[in-house]
């Protein structure tokens, strides 16, 4: 079949599946939908209330959307499990093979347990808030580079860099190569959609690879001589004995490139976003900035920069009356749980004051993500510190053009006019 036919086909084949999808449950799900990356909240709207435990021809996999379903499969990992290679029943969750060997991310315990116990220690409330003062410095020499105020994009100047220098820093990575480092980090981002193309697929795997030779250089020059930074620290674990392997330390430091970087990027722009849509939400925030760290929490749950989570079914499972087969993938709508009226009234509205429920940006269960408190710190941060220097800021463009992902929800520009405070 050639490439012009190809073309022609595949968008019939995917409005057939979707009229069926429709026809059978009024409602569908079609995440790459323009509108639905646009804004997706719409249409979790209607899949809660239609069809909450939803069938996609499309995905080959079930869709899960209310937030007390969604938080009970995240929690509970006998019966839904993380690893990918458990899926035998659909290709959705195996993208992430094929560029490599899975992270703790895909594992289940007690590979999962073991691993994840070796970086922990790093990311105690503790070791974070000793963080405070290089971050700050950090966000203040950003800041110091706007170079015209009344024209800028905060995806540029600061919600883009500021992550990776600071995971950067915190695994011991030179300034000079902190460039290169993005650009891997951005390319291995990708696996976690899943929709990539063949070229997105071969760019990912040539990441790791230049990655794991970069990271060798550092791991060998830590064990001449250890320094004050992670890497240091997962060095000394693994020639503990058996705990660590050289390989699953290379696959470590590269999920720590990955998740220390674009979801921080995307919790800062999408926050941004929503507070200057929301002016009296903003007006609020500068007129009582202790109430930073709720705004936070609120803006998570708002617009979460991780969008979906997926896990597999390890056995039969009915679950509001639908059948789950073992081997079968559950998609979790993160954001839409975030959005559920049952468990947040008024879930349409940015209320930085909001006392209920908490969120499920951070995942649930075993795999909340690790890094939440580094996240929640430089978002705090950026934001008191944005609204420190500038006693003005306004959009740019109404529309700001949002990047082409599924998983992970973000901004790929956000023009930004302001006005510095005397």
């Amino acid at each position: 079949m050639t490439g012009a036919i190809r073309k022609v086909l595949a968008p019939l084949a995917v409005r057939a599946l979707l009229l069926r999808e429709w026809w059978q449950s009024g409602v569908t799900y079609y995440p790459l939908s323009p509108r639905v990356r646009r804004d997706p909240y719409p249409h979790y709207a209607r899949l809660r209330a239609r069809d909450p435990v939803h069938w996609s021809a499309l995905m080959n996999a079930w869709v899960v959307s209310r937030y007390a379903d969604v938080d009970a499969i995240l929690r509970d990992h006998r019966r839904f499990a993380n690893d990918p290679r458990k899926c035998t029943r659909s290709r959705l969750l195996r993208t992430p093979l094929e560029a490599g060997e899975p992270s703790m991310l895909f594992l289940d315990p007690p590979d999962h347990t073991r691993l994840r116990s070796l970086v922990s220690k790093a990311f105690t409330p503790q070791a974070i808030a000793a963080l405070e003062p290089r971050i700050r410095a950090i966000v203040n020499e950003l800041l110091d580079g706007i170079a015209d105020p009344a024209a800028f994009d905060l995806i540029e100047v600061l919600a883009y860099p500021l992550p990776v220098i600071v995971i950067a820093e915190l695994l011991g990575v030179p300034p000079q190569d902190r460039a290169q480092f993005k650009r891997w980090s951005d390319q291995r981002a990708r696996i976690l959609e899943p929709v990539l193309t063949a070229r997105e697929r071969q760019e990912a795997m040539q990441a790791a690879k230049e990655l794991d030779a970069y990271f060798l250089r550092i791991l060998d020059a830590r064990r001449r001589e250890p320094r004050a930074d992670l890497i240091s620290a997962l060095v000394a674990a693994e020639e503990q004995g058996d705990r660590l392997t050289q390989a699953e330390l290379l696959v470590m430091l590269r999920l720590l490139l990955v998740a220390g970087n674009e979801t921080t990027t995307n919790l800062i722009g999408n926050g941004m976003l929503a507070l200057l849509r929301h002016p009296d939400q903003l007006h609020l925030l500068r007129a009582r900035p202790e109430l930073l760290p709720s705004a936070v929490e609120e803006l998570l749950r708002y617009d979460a920069p991780v969008q979906i989570d997926a896990r597999t079914a390890v056995e039969d499972v009915d679950l509001h009356g639908r059948h789950i087969a073992k081997g079968q993938a559950v998609i979790l709508l993160l954001g839409a749980a975030n959005r559920d009226p049952e468990v947040f009234p008024h879930p349409d509205t940015l209320d930085i004051i909001r006392q209920q429920a908490s969120h499920i940006a951070f995942g649930r269960g075993i795999h909340h993500c690790l890094g939440a408190p580094l996240a929640r710190l430089e978002a705090r941060i950026a934001f008191e510190a944005l609204l420190q220097r500038f006693a003005d800021l306004r959009l740019l463009s109404e529309e700001p053009p949002w990047r082409d992902n599924v998983v992970l929800r973000g901004l790929r520009a956000l023009p930004l006019r302001a006005t510095v405070a005397r």
